[in-house]
C-alpha cells in the first residue's frame, strides 16, 4: 500500500470477463486502524502462538481478516475466501485471500476458543486506554442464538448446544447464550461471555462481576442489569464486592405486587426526567414519572443466612401504566369474545356436545389469553336435555387489585441516598443500550443462522462476532464524539443531517473503492466525496497509510 494516493478513478468494470478495476474498501482502513489500536493480533500471536512456522499468516491475522468480514460483508465462513478475493483485503490487511480457505478459518478459530476470554479481556483493557473509554458503569444483559443442528457430540470445555427458553421463541432448536456488559460511555461491549444453551441467566452475573472487577482494576463501577441480577446470592455478593455498586429492577419474587399496589400516587416525589424516545415531543406529550423511596430485605435459603437490606426507588411511569391498561383492556376483549362464543356454542355447536368438551376448550382459551387469574367459570349440565352449558365472569376485585399496580416498578440498589431518584432512574434507563447492541449482533453483524459442527468453533465464532461489536459500537461512539454541536453529521442520512450510528456511519463508508496495482501502476483509492473524507477525518483514519 506504499505509495498510494487520493485520485479520482477512470472506469469500472463489473460482472463477468475481465477482473474489476476497481474493489470495494469500505471500511476496512478503519477496521485496520482500530484493530491495530487494540492490538487484536498481537493479543491472539501471544496467547495462542502458531506452532507450524510455515503457514503465512498467523491465527491473530485470520480472526482480525473474519472481524473485518463482519464489519463490510457478513459471510459463511466456507466464502470468506471469495470475499477477501473481491474486497481490498489484501491491500488492506497485507495477506493473500488464499490464505482464508475455510481450512485454516477453522483452525484459527479452535485456536482462539481456549483463549477466547483472555483475549476478550486483553482487548478490553487495550479499549479502555486507547479510546479514553469511561468505565463507571457496566450495562449487562444475556441473550440467546438459536442453532440448526443435533450437536450429539459435544466438547465440555465450550458452550454447549442445549434446549432452553429461547428469546426467538423457537423452543424446538437447540441454543447457546451470550452475555455481555457494556459501557455506559457510548455502550462498548468490553466483556462478552458464550454459555450454555441451557444455563440460567441468574447464575452467570457472579462470573461476570469478578470478570468486571479485572477489567475495571481499581476503579469505581456501577453495574447494571435486569431482574437476572437479582437474588439473594448476586446481591451479597454486590453489596460486599468493594468499589461496585448494582442497580437492578426487582423480580416480582423479591417485591410483590401488594408492595406495589401500596405505593400512593399522590404522595410520590416528580421526577423530571425525559426519555431519549421523548426528546423531540413536546412536553404534554412526554412520559411523566414519580417515585418513592423505601427498602427491600432479601432472605438467604438458610436460617443461619444474614438478611441483605437494599435501597428500593418505586418509580411509577404515566407510559408504563397507559400500556399496561392498554394491553389487559386488549387481553380481556378477545377472551371476552372468545368465552361468549363457547357459552353459546356449548351443548348446541357438534364439538361442545358434552361437559368435558366444553371443560377442554375452556381450558384452552383461559391459557390462551392469559386470564386464568380473572376468571370465574362454572360449567353444569341440564338434567332435562343433558346439555352443558357454560356461565362466567371476570372477578372485578383481582382486576382493581392488578391496576393498583399499573405504572409502578421497583428498583433496587445500593447506591447511596445521595444518588438523588432522578438520578437513579436516569441510570437505570441506560440499559436499553444492551438491547440496542443485542439488535446488532443478531442483525447487521449476522450471527444467525450458524452452521458449525463443532461447540468449539461455535464458541470462538461466538467472540470474533463480539469483537467485530466492540469496533462496530467503538465506530460509533468516536462518530458521535466528533459530530456538530446538534450531534448530528450533516448529509448523513439521504442527504439531510443525522445522529451518527454504526450502521449509518459504516453504509456512508461502504461505497469507497480501491484502485488495485496494474502494469506498474500503483495501487489507488479515488477521492472520496466531502462526507466521507468528513467521516475519515472524525474517525482518525487515513486509509492511504500503509498497513
Amino acid at each position: 500500500m506504499a505509495g498510494l494516493g487520493l485520485f479520482v478513478a477512470v472506469s469500472v468494470v463489473a460482472g463477468y470477463g475481465p477482473p474489476s478495476v476497481e474493489k470495494p474498501l469500505g471500511v476496512l482502513p478503519v477496521v485496520r486502524d482500530y484493530l491495530a489500536r487494540l492490538d487484536l493480533a498481537g493479543t491472539i500471536d501471544r496467547l495462542a502462538p502458531m506452532r507450524d512456522k510455515v503457514n503465512r499468516v498467523t491465527h491473530g491475522q485470520v480472526i482480525a481478516a473474519l472481524v473485518a468480514n463482519r464489519l463490510t460483508s457478513p459471510t459463511p465462513l466456507l466464502h470468506v475466501e471469495t470475499w477477501a478475493r473481491r474486497w481490498a483485503v489484501e491491500e488492506m490487511f497485507g495477506m493473500s485471500p488464499d490464505a482464508l480457505n475455510d481450512d485454516r478459518v477453522g483452525r484459527a478459530l479452535d485456536a482462539l476458543a481456549p483463549v477466547s476470554e483472555q483475549v476478550a479481556g486483553s482487548v478490553g483493557a487495550a479499549a479502555i486506554a486507547a479510546f479514553g473509554l469511561d468505565v463507571s458503569r457496566f450495562h449487562w444483559d444475556m441473550t440467546s442464538i438459536s442453532l440448526y443442528g443435533a450437536y450429539p457430540e459435544v466438547d465440555g470445555d465450550y458452550a454447549t448446544p442445549r434446549y432452553g427458553h429461547p428469546k426467538d421463541r423457537r423452543p424446538d432448536l437447540k441454543q447457546v447464550q451470550t452475555g455481555l456488559a457494556s459501557t455506559g460511555d457510548g455502550g462498548i461491549p468490553l466483556l462478552p461471555r458464550a454459555y450454555d444453551g441451557g444455563a440460567g441467566e441468574v447464575s452467570q452475573v457472579q462470573g461476570a462481576l469478578r470478570a468486571l472487577v479485572e477489567l475495571a482494576g481499581p476503579r469505581r463501577f456501577l453495574l447494571v442489569g435486569d431482574t437476572k441480577l437479582v437474588s439473594y446470592g448476586n446481591l451479597t455478593a454486590l453489596t460486599s464486592t468493594p468499589g461496585v455498586t448494582f442497580l437492578a429492577p426487582a423480580p416480582k419474587t423479591a417485591v410483590p405486587a401488594r408492595v406495589l399496589a401500596a405505593q400512593d400516587w399522590a404522595t410520590a416525589t416528580i421526577i423530571e426526567h425525559v426519555a431519549a424516545r421523548d426528546q423531540d415531543k413536546p412536553v404534554h406529550q412526554r412520559a411523566r414519572y414519580r417515585a418513592r423511596e423505601g427498602t427491600t430485605v432479601l432472605r438467604g435459603p438458610r436460617k443461619k443466612d444474614p438478611p441483605v437490606t437494599v435501597r428500593t426507588v418505586f418509580v411509577w411511569s404515566s407510559a408504563n401504566d397507559q400500556a399496561a391498561k392498554a394491553a389487559r383492556a386488549l387481553k380481556l376483549d378477545r377472551a371476552r369474545e372468545a368465552l361468549d362464543t363457547l357459552a353459546r356454542a356449548a351443548g348446541s355447536h357438534h364439538l361442545y356436545r358434552t361437559e368435558t368438551a366444553v371443560k377442554t376448550r375452556l381450558a384452552f382459551l383461559t391459557t390462551k389469553h392469559r386470564v386464568s387469574r380473572y376468571l370465574i367459570a362454572q360449567t353444569s349440565v341440564d338434567p332435562d336435555t343433558g346439555k352443558p352449558s357454560l356461565t362466567w365472569q371476570f372477578d372485578q376485585t383481582v382486576l382493581d387489585a392488578e391496576a393498583a399496580t399499573d405504572g409502578w416498578y421497583a428498583l433496587l440498589t445500593n447506591l447511596p441516598d445521595s444518588i438523588s431518584p432522578t438520578e437513579v432512574l436516569a441510570r437505570y434507563k441506560g440499559q436499553e443500550v444492551s438491547e440496542r447492541r443485542y439488535g446488532t449482533f443478531k442483525g447487521p453483524l449476522a450471527v444467525t443462522p450458524m452452521f458449525l459442527r463443532s461447540n468449539q468453533r461455535i464458541h470462538a465464532l461466538i467472540h470474533v462476532i463480539c469483537l467485530a461489536l466492540l469496533v462496530f459500537s467503538l465506530i460509533e461512539r468516536q462518530a458521535r464524539l466528533g459530530a456538530g454541536p446538534d450531534g448530528k453529521i450533516p448529509g448523513l442520512y439521504a442527504g439531510r443531517p443525522a445522529r451518527p450510528t454504526g450502521a449509518l456511519v459504516l453504509g456512508t463508508l461502504s461505497t469507497l473503492r480501491l484502485v488495485p496495482a496494474q502494469d506498474h501502476r500503483p495501487a489507488y483509492i479515488p477521492r472520496p466525496p466531502h462526507l466521507h473524507q468528513h467521516l475519515l477525518d472524525i474517525l482518525g483514519v487515513d486509509p492511504t497509510r500503509p498497513p
